[in-house]
């Protein structure tokens, strides 16, 4: 498993991190089986969608804020309710097949830490499964 360091600038932000995965796929050497993404955060997630558009990741972030605004009476009292909820509607983990050594992406696609209680430095865990043949 490889742990990959994420700093955050904002509250908010949807950060790509398709190279870094790539990156950690290229070193482990691994050539076909799957790849686990996880966030081992309750108030950050993890993503795949389209990387060409950057008014893609404006709209998601657009449409969380109005699904769990931050004044609600959430009963959470350390002022972050949002983030966690925002987190579990996103999840803590996608998976991505591996073939040739290649993330078998979508044309578009891309992998995006979501951070929703920021700014911090997070963690991002990548586990390598080797396919058995």
């Amino acid at each position: 498993m490889r742990v990959l360091s994420v700093p955050t600038d904002h509250r908010v932000e949807l950060l790509d991190v398709t190279g870094q995965i790539v990156a950690a796929l290229r070193d482990e050497g691994l050539r076909r089986g799957a790849v686990v993404v996880f966030v081992p955060h309750t108030t950050a997630g993890v993503t795949i969608n389209e990387n060409a558009d950057p008014s893609v990741r404006r709209d998601l972030e657009t449409t969380l804020a109005r699904m769990a605004p931050p004044d609600l009476p959430y009963t959470h009292l350390e002022g972050n309710a949002d983030a966690h909820v925002k987190a579990s509607l996103l999840g803590s983990s996608v998976t991505v097949p591996v073939e040739d050594g290649r993330l078998q992406l979508g044309t578009w696609q891309g992998i995006y830490f979501a951070e929703f209680d920021g700014p911090r430095r997070r963690s991002l865990w990548v586990q390598f499964l080797p396919a058995a043949d």
